[in-house]
């Protein structure tokens, strides 16, 4: 098989929010920087109650032990294989037409700021989702575990959608930004033309803090605020918002990158508790929230990219593309940008994470380096992912 051959690809992905597992099924030729992208099928296959409560349970330090994260390790190999199956078999497209499976995982813990031990700087970051159980229920090669190759080469481990930002979605003639608002919220600067490398980092908070907000208020009847619908009913406010402005995070210089360690479970209860303590209604408290998300991701273009970088345009992806409320406040904020959903690019917003790690499986599969250390940090190009075959020998 030869990289002149169009390859048929899957993409697992399953973000910061755990609503379920994104199934991408691409077709891939070339190799960069003309690389041909092609979306046969997508799907997200969501996580049934027990699962996402035990992932939710891994999430909390002081209550999670080995036992269980092992278990879910090989738990979440079995649901990722069957998510992938359940996609082929909707899309009419039998596994051993597969070239490989390339899975980010579930994130567990992503920890970028060195800890010294024993005279060791020490990152970190673990993703779960036994690859070999994968490739053993599948019969397909997957390829996982991609993050960790770029934190040993120094880099930060992420954002890693960069590095197919540049591939698919350089202008030639003007500049672009390629965004995601998932449960963090992560931005691509792309020069025009390609003429410096682009400038990538996690902004901040997404629908993570949101989201959390809505489970508490709904008593989990409702994952996420459909169509800013509660955020339209309430008000932005100010002097509470004013102390979460100040984190130290928003002030940091890229590359960076943050997740559920600064933005999630604890930050929540904060929100709840001290918005009980403020006397705001449930409602000012998901617009206050909406409101975090849409100036922090809107002040770190104006502080990071636009003093720099000659921007024209943006496209964003993610759930919070679709939520009016952010996307009208993040317009508002950046009143000199064409603003569009990411289905513009002819890449659906719900998908573009699950293929660009199908991409970032293409590049490993050809052992060709697929990290950007401009944009992560690391000191040298690496090549991102491990490879189980689906059975000795197999290419």
């Amino acid at each position: 098989m030869t990289e002149h051959a169009a390859l048929t690809c899957v993409g697992l992905m399953s973000g910061t929010s755990v609503d379920g597992i994104d199934v991408a099924i691409v077709e891939i030729v070339g190799r960069p920087p003309a690389l041909e992208v092609k979306v046969r099928h997508f799907e997200t296959v969501p996580f049934s109650e027990a699962v996402r409560s035990r992932i939710f349970h891994l999430f909390d330090l002081e209550k999670a032990n080995v036992s269980e994260l092992s278990t879910m390790n090989f738990l979440l190999g079995h649901v990722f294989a069957d998510a992938t199956l359940t996609a082929l078999r909707n899309a009419g497209i039998a596994p051993h037409e597969v070239a490989f499976v390339a899975s980010h995982g579930q994130t567990i813990y992503h920890n970028p700021v060195p800890e010294l031990i024993d005279g060791y700087e020490v990152i970190s970051t673990l993703q779960i989702g036994e690859a070999s159980v994968i490739a053993e229920k599948t019969g397909i090669t997957t390829i996982s575990d991609f993050r960790v190759r770029d934190m040993a080469a120094g880099g930060q481990g992420a954002p890693l959608v960069p590095f197919v930002d540049k591939l698919l979605f350089t202008a030639p003639d003007k500049g672009r930004i390629a965004a995601n608002i998932g449960g963090i919220a992560n931005l691509t600067v792309l020069p025009a033309g390609g003429r410096s490398e682009p400038l990538g980092f996690d902004t901040g908070p997404g629908n993570m803090i949101l989201d959390g907000l809505v489970q508490k208020i709904t008593g989990g009847t409702k994952h996420y605020d459909q169509d800013g619908k509660i955020a339209q009913t309430g008000q932005v406010n100010e002097a509470f918002l004013a102390k979460w402005l100040e984190l130290p995070y928003f002030a940091a210089q890229p590359p960076k990158s943050t997740g559920r360690e600064l933005f999630g479970a604890v930050c929540v209860e904060q929100w709840w508790s001290e918005g009980q303590a403020a006397g705001l209604a449930p409602q000012d408290l998901v617009r206050t929230a909406t409101e975090f998300t849409a100036r922090t991701f809107a002040d770190a273009i104006k502080r990071f990219v636009l003093p720099a970088y000659a921007i024209e345009e943006m496209f964003v992806g993610g759930g919070g593309s679709y939520n009016p409320v952010l996307m009208d406040s993040i317009r508002k904020h950046l009143p000199n940008l064409v603003i569009e959903q990411q289905e513009a690019t002819g890449i659906p917003g719900d998908a573009k994470e699950a293929v660009c790690f199908a991409v970032l499986g293409y590049e490993c599969f050809h052992q060709r380096p697929n990290n950007l250390p401009s944009v992560t940090g690391a000191a040298r190009p690496v090549v991102m992912g491990k490879v189980v075959r689906s059975q000795e020998g197999q290419a």
